[in-house]
């Protein structure tokens, strides 16, 4: 909105005395905010946060409640939508129709004069991929709990994540107004669960319905929040009842404190008593390590400590400035050395920027950047340094959530967006071509779960090309690939629900409804023992006519070899001439696409040409490719054939206490346990099962596990199948091929 439309709809708001105040209130704030945006500042004065946890947390009500106290937005709206709005950062239908995050969102505020760069991200495990990427060009954190829930298995997962990148924290125990609201369990748990240092800097002034406000240990005061909606905070004594606790939980937090830092300790063992910036500055330099955790309380759907935690992530969290971050440049010898970046805001050193998310806008495709060093203006060209292929910035953007505001220019610690940029998430671009630096990427977990994939409909393939092409390419856990042995499309990502999500997205944003369905395994057929073949291809029409003989034996190979197809030219002398030998072999290989078992490709043979016969006139190389396909259909009748199933080197990770039901749950699906690895109160057990058992594993395994166990798979080798499952897929077989189709003759002997 202009100033001068904004000046306009006051004058007229003017004549609604209560509600006009109001707005103009409020418009007056977000308009001095959009003045501040645009003005870069010192480094000092900038924090880049996420905030991560476990689902159903909070995440985005504190984030909502945040851009509300800083004047980013006017009204607060409520996760679920049932006022038809929903919260800011969940833009997208589906999430306010699901009330989860989806996709990690971006936007940027103010708070008392420092710009706070905020990534909301998802808390659903299948989305982590949105979490790895934020938690990569982020400085700090706010990992939120629940006060009921506490440490969860995503919230194990995010400090996982962050422990990765080395991103310092705060813990925030969320939701201090549910029934069963025990932060002080919370906290033994991030103790002893996620063996971090922390203690309390805050604590609550009541529990459930009662909670009426918190108490900072740090400063000994209490705060109450009123107002309409909390936006008021008043300082006041600490309650006669809560006193004695706040002196013990004070003396605590220095103790902790202590143990890892220099300064504070000294004062400890001196007994010197500790002034409020000693503990601060202990606080900060401790967190900013990595070697303490501060906890503060709230409950942001009550609009309770909000401010405090804004004036925490200022105060204990780093700016862009105190993070080492660096880039690879390749030396003469071919080796990668790391080069430190600088962050300072003046410009002076040429600009390094990565790509961490690709996201398909209105205008095109949007690509989400993190700038490490220098200053990029619009109207400059970058150069990816992977693709070495130049750009020039035609608009340069600041995100709020699905909102875009125009800026001329970013420095170093900004996160911005650009449009037009075609590359992969994770690329590095640079403003100078000579600059040949990198950026370590994004780490990528492997999909766990695999889903046939097609549309309801032949005539919507032009969209569901369109809609697979861009999920794939902004979402690098979700792959799609076409399956030749089954001759069907296969998705695969992170969970049922990941995928479950992208096919509604294909139906609401491509109009492609689509079906998902267990995918085929690609089973293989195989002969057991050798078996001699002597056939004849005969065909006589008017005219030349076809004729080829081929006799030798079709044999098994061995075990480690049981994929492979074997053709060997032991032919002596002309029957077979040379120049039909590529004939048979090409007939071979046609005919072991698809073997008669169960319409699997067949593997694992050795075909051996030994002798045959030709005409001297009707022989040709399609008359001997015919006899190969003959010769392999004659030895399948005749011979003893199995079928052969593809095993999965499976490793899943879980804590201690489930270790006996996760191998229950692995011989039940025909699984061998190969070993087992403990660490940390985790064990990671290692197994083989195979893939034909492993469907919906991954929903079982969390449902066993209080979703705390992970797993991983990837193919080992081909072993033969049990009798039992090997007649029931070839009795399905020949049921979807109807009545009438004549069954191999060894099969009925041996049925």
């Amino acid at each position: 909105m202009t100033i001068l439309n904004m000046f306009k709809c006051n004058m007229y708001l003017n004549k609604l005395p209560r509600l006009s105040s109001l707005i103009y209130h409020k418009n007056v704030r977000l308009m001095a905010s959009y003045e501040k945006y645009a003005v870069h500042k010192p480094i000092e004065k900038i924090r880049n946060i996420g905030i991560s946890a476990h689902i159903d947390s909070g995440k985005t009500t504190l984030t909502e409640r945040i851009l509300f106290y800083t004047g980013r937005i006017s009204e607060m709206h409520e996760v679920k939508g049932k006022d038809n709005v929903g919260a800011v950062m969940d833009s997208m239908e589906l999430e306010r129709q699901r009330g989860i995050t989806i996709q990690s969102a971006a936007t940027y505020t103010i708070w008392k004069d420092h710009n706070i760069n905020i990534i909301d991200t998802p808390g659903h495990v299948d989305f982590t991929v949105e979490v790895e990427r934020a938690l990569r060009v982020l400085d700090g954190a706010i990992l939120v709990l629940c006060a009921v829930g506490g440490v969860q298995s995503q919230t194990l997962t995010v400090d996982r994540q962050m422990k990765r990148y080395n991103v310092p924290c705060l813990a925030f125990i969320n939701k201090l107004d549910r029934l069963g609201a025990n932060p002080k369990k919370v906290l033994n748990q991030l103790r002893n669960k996620m063996h971090h240092n922390a203690a309390f800097i805050q604590l609550p002034i009541g529990l459930e319905s009662k909670t009426t406000g918190i108490i900072d240990i740090v400063t000994q005061k209490a705060m109450y929040f009123e107002g309409e909606f909390g936006e008021i905070v008043r300082e006041d004594e600490i309650p006669q009842a809560h006193r004695a606790e706040a002196h013990d939980r004070r003396h605590e937090l220095i103790e902790y404190l202590s143990n890892v830092d220099e300064t504070l300790g000294e004062l400890f063992l001196n007994e010197t008593a500790a002034t409020e910036q000693d503990i601060k500055g202990a606080i900060r330099r401790t967190c900013l390590k990595r070697t303490f955790t501060p906890v503060l309380v709230g409950t942001a759907l009550k609009n309770k400590g909000i401010q405090p935690l804004l004036d925490a992530a200022l105060e204990y969290l780093p700016n862009p400035g105190e993070v080492t971050n660096y880039a690879l440049k390749e030396n003469s010898s071919g080796k990668s050395e790391k080069i430190i970046l600088d962050p300072t805001r003046n410009g002076d050193k040429p600009f390094l920027g990565l790509a961490f998310k690709l996201e398909l806008g209105k205008f095109g495709q949007l690509t989400y950047f993190r700038c490490y060093q220098g200053m990029l203006k619009k109207g400059e060209s970058i150069y990816n340094t992977r693709t070495r292929k130049k750009v020039r910035i035609a608009r340069l953007v600041r995100l709020h959530s699905n909102q875009m505001e125009d800026v001329d220019s970013v420095c170093a610690g900004d996160i911005f967006a650009l449009f037009g940029v075609d590359c992969a998430s994770g690329d590095t671009f640079v403003n100078e071509s000579k600059l040949n630096l990198s950026m370590e990427s994004i780490y990528i977990a492997d999909a766990v779960v695999s889903m046939s994939i097609q549309p309801k409909n032949s005539k919507d393939r032009d969209n569901f090309a369109k809609g697979i092409a861009r999920f794939t390419k902004e979402d690098p856990t979700f792959r799609f690939a076409w399956d030749p042995d089954n001759k069907e499309s296969v998705v695969s990502g992170m969970g049922e629900l990941h995928l479950d999500i992208y096919a509604q997205r294909l139906e609401r944003e491509y109009n492609c409804p689509i079906i998902l369905g267990k995918p085929k395994v690609s089973f293989r057929e195989t002969i057991v023992s050798p078996c001699k073949f002597d056939y004849l291809h005969k065909k006589q029409s008017g005219g030349a006519g076809q004729y080829g003989r081929i006799s030798g034996i079709i044999e098994p190979l061995p075990p480690d070899q049981n994929t492979k197809i074997v053709f060997s030219d032991e032919t002596v002398g002309t029957n077979v001439p040379k120049q039909y030998i590529p004939g048979v072999e090409k007939g071979v290989y046609m005919m072991c696409e698809k073997g008669l078992l169960t319409g699997s490709r067949i593997a694992g043979i050795k075909f051996r040409l030994q002798d045959g016969a030709h005409h001297i006139v009707d022989s040709s190389e399609f008359a001997f490719q015919m006899a190969g396909q003959g010769a392999v259909r004659q030895v399948f009748e005749t011979g003893v054939w199995q079928l052969l199933e593809p095993i999965m080197a499976v490793e899943v990770i879980v804590p201690e206490e489930f270790q006996g039901t996760i191998m229950a749950q692995i011989s039940k699906r025909r699984g061998v346990i190969t070993g087992t690895d403990s660490n940390d109160e985790w064990i990671t057990i290692f197994a083989e099962v195979p893939l034909n058992e492993m469907f919906g594993y991954s929903g079982e395994l969390r449902s066993c596990t209080q979703g705390k166990g992970e797993f991983t798979m990837e193919y080992s080798r081909y072993t033969p199948c049990t009798p039992d499952l090997q007649e029931k897929l070839m009795r399905e077989y020949q049921e979807s091929l109807g009545d009438g189709v004549p069954q191999p003759q060894q099969q009925k002997k041996k049925n």
